[in-house]
């Protein structure tokens, strides 16, 4: 891998306009068409679009700069430089886990491929409930199709690894469909380590993909630059205020670099990730007149099932997720009792340790069983009934942003009725034993003593081990501005010139994985933005 072209070491070669860190000062103030927050999924087709329109586009991106040559599949480089607060960010009290990209490319650059469009019984819930008539499957569907085409994103055609493998082998048992999943890779070596950083370029992420194309059309990408507050006038962004920021995220505090970056442009553009964008808003003091902001964020709450068994199932090796089963998202009502999707992740040591629950022997025993281990994950389907109405972004003192997410009884019966699921397919598919992830269970031998054991735990915060990747919501749409932040052509309520375009514009969870979701969507509005600032047609593939 060490002779394969880094495309990005390229393109800076080439002239790439891109500063900040140990890539050269950043200008104290720039002047532009377009400030795009972020440089994740909805940036990066933002980016490319706007960019294509002819637009002089800035992107401002928090984490750095880092590509294929700095890709050695540790766990140990990886976490602290491409993850937010080092793969360690958590709710407010602690019972949540929650995985963020912080560098180029965003969560794009480390999660692990799933993608899937839109489910219609989602597109209907945001109809029926906030009022967005055009989104529908019919009228997103050329926009998917863009996406797809631009990201590669096909069915994986290979065989699925043992981890993968052995959740179809259990639902079969049980009569439960399974499916295979769509990925975003081109010539993938079916490595194992995409949340590592693809140290093959295969992952078509925004790092590889959008970004270089609007870098190629002469924008501009700052890097660990944070994106502090807007200044405001009028009912309209005048300009934004950034700081230069050190690798550990802590801001410059000596040298030139310590000063104030201001950025003035004719639009802006939020797309920060949920619970980075609305703190941008509320350190602004943008108005907020119906007590949105930051509301309705969504987690896709995550509980897991792991087991042994006897055979090697190596779950660090092979494509991270290639097999689903979305049996129980459609056994009930979308706005019935919480629905799931059961996925299997990939496993790698660090994280596998500090995610299991228990110490001393129990952990070592766990620990010992690692490559025959094999573990399910299910994501709860939070925002689509009354007790599932997410949570909340606010501000530390700090002004750092922090997500109070409360755990209802509605959400923790979900949890409850996902494991005994996860167990059940895994002891159908053959496992030893099986061990939910919550403090007080034990590894147990047989169905009947696990689902007995599990109808009996207390389901608590923290006791339950929770996890979340899909961040979504916190500046939802909806088609009145007492229902959401954001209006259904991704421009802000009160701010005629602001649009934000990342996944805090849902107004629910997606119930899927939700990169493709991102795409779809922001590819239109992009569209029709690069249309009302230059009354240019562009399309994204």
């Amino acid at each position: 891998m060490s002779q394969l072209n880094d495309p990005i070491k390229d393109g800076i070669r080439r002239g790439w306009k891109v500063s900040g860190g140990a890539l050269g000062p950043v200008a104290e103030k720039i002047v532009c068409d377009v400030a795009i927050i972020g440089s994740g999924a909805g940036a990066g087709i933002t980016a490319e679009l706007l960019a294509k329109a002819g637009l002089q586009v800035v992107i401002i991106e928090e984490g750095p700069l880092k590509s294929s040559t700095d890709f050695n599949q540790l766990e140990s480089e990886a976490y602290p430089s491409l993850y937010q607060e080092s793969a360690a960010r958590k709710t407010e009290d602690k019972a949540i886990n929650i995985l963020q990209g912080r560098c180029v490319g965003g969560s794009t650059t480390v999660n692990w491929t799933s993608s899937f469009r839109t489910p219609p019984s989602t597109l209907k819930f945001w109809q029926d409930r906030f009022g967005l008539s055009s989104y529908s499957p019919e009228a997103l569907a050329p926009y998917f199709a863009q996406a797809e085409q631009r990201l590669n994103i096909t069915p994986w055609l290979a065989a699925p690894n043992e981890n993968n493998e052995l959740l179809r082998r259990g639902a079969t048992q049980l009569g439960i469909a399974s499916a295979v999943i769509p990925r975003n890779v081109k010539g993938c070596w079916n490595l194992g380590s995409c949340g590592l950083g693809c140290p093959t370029n295969a992952k078509q992420s925004m790092l590889v993909t959008t970004i270089p194309a609007a870098l190629d059309l002469g924008a501009q990408l700052l890097t660990e630059v944070r994106a502090e507050r807007f200044e405001l006038a009028n009912g309209k962004v005048t300009a934004l205020i950034c700081r230069n920021i050190e690798s550990n995220s802590a801001l410059v505090q000596s040298g030139r670099a310590q000063a104030a970056i201001k950025i003035v442009a004719k639009h802006y553009v939020l797309a920060g990730g949920a619970i980075n964008s609305p703190p941008v808003l509320l350190r602004s003091g943008a108005p907020d007149p119906h007590g949105r902001l930051g509301t309705r964020t969504f987690l896709h709450p995550v509980v897991m099932s792991s087991s042994v068994f006897a055979q090697k199932v190596e779950a660090w090796s092979g494509a991270p997720q290639s097999i689903y089963t979305d049996h129980f998202l459609q056994t009930q009502p979308v706005d019935g009792v919480m629905g799931y999707k059961l996925e299997a992740p990939p496993l790698h040591p660090l994280i596998f340790a500090s995610t299991v629950p228990g110490f001393g022997q129990g952990q070592h025993d766990l620990l010992t069983s690692f490559p025959h281990n094999h573990t399910l994950l299910a994501l709860l389907r939070d925002g689509f009934h009354d007790e599932a109405p997410g949570g909340k972004v606010g501000l530390r003192g700090d002004h750092s942003a922090v997500l109070d997410y409360p755990l209802s009884d509605y959400v923790m019966d979900g949890a409850r009725r996902a494991l005994l699921s996860m167990m059940e397919i895994q002891f159908a598919a053959g496992a030893k034993q099986v061990f939910p992830l919550h403090e007080m269970a034990a590894p147990y031998t047989s169905w009947a003593q696990a689902r007995a054991a599990v109808l009996a735990l207390p389901m608590k915060p923290r006791l339950l081990k929770m996890v979340s990747a899909h961040v979504m919501g916190g500046c939802g749409m909806a088609s009145t501005e007492a229902q959401g932040v954001t209006q259904p052509d991704g421009v802000h309520w009160q701010l005629e010139n602001l649009s934000i375009h990342d996944g805090s514009l849902f107004p629910t969870s997606i119930g899927a994985n939700p990169q493709l979701s991102v795409y779809g969507a922001v590819n239109r509005l992009a569209q029709n933005l690069a249309k009302k600032l230059t009354g240019r047609d562009v399309v994204l593939a």
